[in-house]
């Protein structure tokens, strides 16, 4: 039930900012509400505080690394190196710092790193369909994770339209690689929107 309702949060977070992103330009002339004046403002004390340590950013990176190497492991339909990935990815997600984020960032990274790192266990001892299952989550999960964390990277948000109704996941790069389908539908997707 916790991973439920931590599911339906990180869902809502992330409808939530593709929504204001989406309607920025739209909405240039009016004032933004000040419960959304107050998350943005807390993510940017956020990024300042992430410049200012080097440390935690390193921490965030290689969370990043890994699950872009995970995420390379499924395009590649390669399972035994997800497998390893994926084991790799879920202690990186347990050396996240989060004493220098505000209290309300610390519960949310708290619940996002949980989840997290059950989907990265689960795709350490899964087959590739399960893998992907359990990707689909994880990309929801690193996706809000970066938007309280920020990154030095650009990254492309990507998007599938086939793959179990829709499903997005984060690139370093803006070709689209799809990890659900791999070889068999290598180039379905689009970019959805670049972060950074």
């Amino acid at each position: 039930m916790k991973t439920i309702k931590r599911s339906i949060r990180t869902v809502a977070l992330v409808a939530t900012m593709i929504l204001t992103v989406s309607c920025k330009d739209a909405n240039k002339n009016e004032a933004p509400s000040s419960a959304s004046n107050e998350v943005m403002q807390e993510n940017m004390d956020s990024s300042k505080n992430m410049a200012m340590n080097n440390s935690q950013n390193a921490m965030a990176e290689a969370i990043l690394k890994d699950y872009f190497n995970l995420k390379d492991a499924l395009v590649g339909d390669e399972n035994d190196k997800a497998k390893m990935l994926g084991g790799t990815l879920a202690k990186s997600l347990g050396n996240l710092d989060k004493s220098t984020y505000s209290e309300s960032q610390q519960k949310e990274l708290t619940d996002i790193i949980e989840d997290a790192t059950e989907h990265a266990e689960h795709i350490s001892e899964s087959d590739i369909k399960h893998q992907r299952e359990h990707f689909k989550i994880l990309s929801k999960d690193i996706t809000v994770m970066v938007s309280i964390t920020g990154t030095a990277t650009k990254l492309y948000e990507q998007f599938c339209p086939m793959y179990d109704g829709g499903t997005a996941w984060l690139s370093t790069k803006k070709e689209v690689r799809n990890p659900y389908y791999g070889s068999s539908m290598l180039k379905c997707g689009k970019v959805q929107r670049e972060i950074n």
